[in-house]
């Protein structure tokens, strides 16, 4: 015969797993927003060499067995800071993959396509570019950043090939240009670079930036004014 009252227990405990497991989760995931923050603010400041593990935990609010739990190396610590800033949350789809880009990929409308791709490389710069930056800086001295550098700069080139390619297949590039001249153009006017120089150095606004590298590659791409 079976035990109503161990069922109502199993019942109970059903019930409440789930929720404990969503609120650890919830817990988790603000400890490593907090743990990001802080990575991202020290790397930017004092560089990849020059930040230590226990200044993020510190800045963070975390104790270093929590930081290394978590992230047991700087690399792997700088890596997931870099990773969730370009991609703007913690899914594990890359850029390329994502439907935002295959979208624009797919976009008809060459001018739209590349005021669409402007506008997701200029949100990706503003979140992520000061540290990109950080990976090129230190790549001469440290083979895990460039590491992360060569592959970030090849991923990057392959989305503007890709969207060059397509443009080049719709016969929309001005005359002259073929796909992969067009994708060096845009890896150079659209790079980090760049956006250092703009928006960190002249102190352009994100709309000022945004706005300029719209009207250059619609011209030095298209052959539009």
């Amino acid at each position: 015969m079976s035990d109503p009252v161990n069922q109502k227990s199993d019942r109970k405990s059903r019930q409440t797993r789930p929720y404990r497991s969503a609120k650890r989760a919830e817990a988790a995931a603000a400890t490593r927003a907090r743990i990001r923050e802080a990575a991202a603010r020290l790397f930017t400041e004092k560089g990849y060499t020059g930040t230590r593990m226990k200044e993020v935990a510190a800045l963070a609010g975390v104790g270093e067995r929590t930081l290394y739990d978590a992230f047991p190396t700087k690399a792997a610590l700088f890596g997931h800071t870099l990773g969730v800033a370009i991609a703007g949350d913690e899914e594990p789809v890359a850029v390329p993959e994502r439907p935002e880009t295959l979208a624009i990929r797919d976009e008809t409308d060459p001018e739209r396509a590349i005021g669409r791709t402007v506008g997701q490389i200029t949100e990706l710069l503003e979140r992520a570019g000061d540290l990109i930056m950080v990976t090129v800086e230190a790549a001469g001295a440290d083979p895990d950043m460039r590491a992360s550098a060569d592959a970030g700069a090849e991923a990057t080139y392959g989305v503007h090939l890709a969207l060059t390619t397509a443009l080049e297949e719709r016969g929309a590039l001005r005359p002259g240009l073929d796909a992969r001249t067009a994708a060096d153009t845009l890896y150079a006017l659209a790079s980090p670079h760049m956006h250092q120089l703009l928006r960190r150095h002249r102190g352009w606004t994100s709309d000022a930036y945004r706005t300029w590298l719209r009207r250059v590659l619609v011209a030095e791409l298209l052959g539009s004014n």
